[in-house]
């Protein structure tokens, strides 16, 4: 199965009803952690998990999401479909699912303001949108491994092999990624607004 991007952009805040529907199909123990953040960090969140619904609706026929767990590294995963492998990033504004095979990882970050100084020690580079692009490329290989982000914050090691990284095409002041262990880069990306995703 080639691997699914799913990009939603949230323009608008969810209405009670919306919030309310959308909470109703998460499952029980990433609901209960949700329920202990401030309500304002719930939108990104919820959207994630409806495009992971959405996306398995697509991709596999499955109407409900299946049981979720966490390994040992904090990475979730379906114990029921071992062979179904997915991963969820959400910032201010826009949430990124996506599907495969084999272990993926995916991060979607909004561009803003960072020091140079940050930058340049973090990165090696002296612009947000490159820093950005180094963020993403990181933080999806850590998911895909399940690897930490304390790995991720030392250095960045070049591609192992047999693993694989593509920049994706998001919106407008956003950077984001996946790493695979596919060599086919992600196709199609589904990039959606709010409301097309409700």
């Amino acid at each position: 199965m080639p691997i699914q991007v799913w990009l939603a952009r949230m323009e608008r805040p969810l209405t009670e009803q919306e919030y309310g529907d959308m909470m109703a199909i998460l499952p029980d123990a990433r609901r209960e952690r949700l329920e202990k953040l401030p309500k304002e960090k719930h939108q990104e969140v919820l959207c994630a998990y409806l495009l992971l619904r959405m996306a398995l609706w697509e991709q596999r026929g499955w109407r409900d999401l299946p049981r979720i767990e966490v390994d040992e590294l904090g990475k979730p995963f379906f114990p029921d479909y071992p062979d179904t492998h997915f991963s969820l990033s959400h910032t201010a504004g826009a949430a990124a699912a996506v599907l495969a095979d084999t272990p993926v990882g995916v991060d979607i970050e909004r561009v803003r303001p960072v020091s140079v100084r940050a930058m340049e020690r973090i990165a090696g580079v002296r612009t947000e949108a490159a820093f950005f692009r180094s963020w993403v490329r990181r933080e999806a290989r850590v998911k895909r491994t399940g690897s930490g982000i304390v790995t991720m914050m030392r250095t960045e090691a070049p591609l192992n092999r047999g693993e694989f990284y593509y920049e994706v095409d998001a919106f407008h002041g956003y950077a984001a990624g996946v790493a695979a262990g596919q060599p086919e880069p992600p196709q199609p990306v589904h990039r959606l607004m709010l409301d097309q995703l409700l």
